[in-house]
C-alpha cells in the first residue's frame, strides 16, 4: 500500500534551511568579529611596540643632544686653550727676538752710518739715521738683507743735509723681521729654494788596533832537594 505524506513538508524544509542559514550567518559574523579582534590586539601591540620604540629613541636622541652640547662646549674649550697656547708661544719664541735685533742692528751698521729713530709695527722695523754716503746706506742694506733675523731693506728717503760730512746723508729704511724658525731662502717669493745647511760626512769607524801577543818568559823548573842528616 503506497504511503502519503500529508504534512507540509516543504515549508519544514524551508525553515531547517533559514535555521542552517542564519546560524551559518552568526558563525561568520563570530568568525568576522574574532579576525577583527585579532587584527585589532595584533595592530594595538605592533602600535605600543613602536611607541615604545619612538621612546626610546627620542631619550637617546636627549642623551646626544646633551652630549653634543658638551663636545662644543669642549670644542669652544679646546679653541681658546689653543689661542692662548699660540700666544704663549708667539710670545716665547718673541723673548729673545729683541735681544738679536738689537745686537743685528750693531752688527749690519757700517762705519759711515749711524741710527737716530726706530719704530716697530708689526714685523715691520722703521729705520731712520744719518749717513757720510749713499754707498754706506747701500751697504747698510745689503748687511741687512744678509742678517738672519732681518730682510727686505727698502729705502724710503735719503735727503742730503747741510754741509756735515759725518752726517750728511738722512735716510730712512724699512726693514722685515724674518720669523723665528723660519728657514732662509736663496730666492724671493717666486721659485724660493730653501737653503739647507750642508750637512758634514760622518768619519768612519776606526777599529781599535789589537796589541800585539806577548809570548811569557820561560820558567826554570825547580827540582826538590832531598834533606840529609849530617
Amino acid at each position: 500500500m503506497a504511503k502519503i505524506n500529508l504534512l507540509p513538508w516543504r515549508a519544514a524544509r524551508r525553515k531547517q534551511r533559514e535555521r542552517e542559514f542564519y546560524m551559518m550567518l552568526g558563525a561568520s559574523l563570530v568568525a568576522g568579529a574574532l579576525v577583527f579582534l585579532g587584527a585589532m590586539l595584533f595592530m594595538d601591540s605592533r602600535i605600543d611596540n613602536q611607541q615604545a620604540r619612538n621612546h626610546y629613541l627620542e631619550g637617546e636622541n636627549k642623551l646626544l643632544d646633551a652630549k653634543i652640547v658638551k663636545i662644543d662646549k669642549l670644542d669652544k674649550e679646546k679653541t681658546r686653550l689653543l689661542a692662548r697656547k699660540q700666544i704663549i708661544e708667539q710670545l716665547q719664541a718673541n723673548r729673545s727676538q729683541m735681544v738679536h735685533l738689537f745686537d743685528e742692528l750693531v752688527k749690519t751698521i757700517p762705519d759711515g752710518a749711524r741710527l737716530s729713530g726706530l719704530k716697530q709695527s708689526g714685523d715691520t722695523l722703521t729705520l731712520e739715521g744719518h749717513a757720510q754716503s749713499n754707498a754706506s746706506v747701500a751697504n747698510y742694506m745689503r748687511s741687512l738683507d744678509a742678517s738672519q733675523w732681518l730682510s727686505h731693506a727698502d729705502l724710503k728717503k735719503s735727503e742730503a743735509k747741510g754741509d756735515d760730512k759725518k752726517n750728511r746723508f738722512l735716510f730712512g729704511l724699512d726693514v722685515k723681521l724674518r720669523k723665528v724658525g723660519t728657514e732662509q731662502t736663496e730666492q724671493d717669493a717666486s721659485g724660493t729654494v730653501p737653503v739647507k745647511p750642508a750637512t758634514l760626512a760622518a768619519p768612519p769607524p776606526t777599529t781599535p788596533a789589537t796589541p800585539p801577543a806577548t809570548t811569557p818568559p820561560p820558567t826554570t823548573p825547580v827540582t826538590p832537594v832531598a834533606g840529609g842528616k849530617s
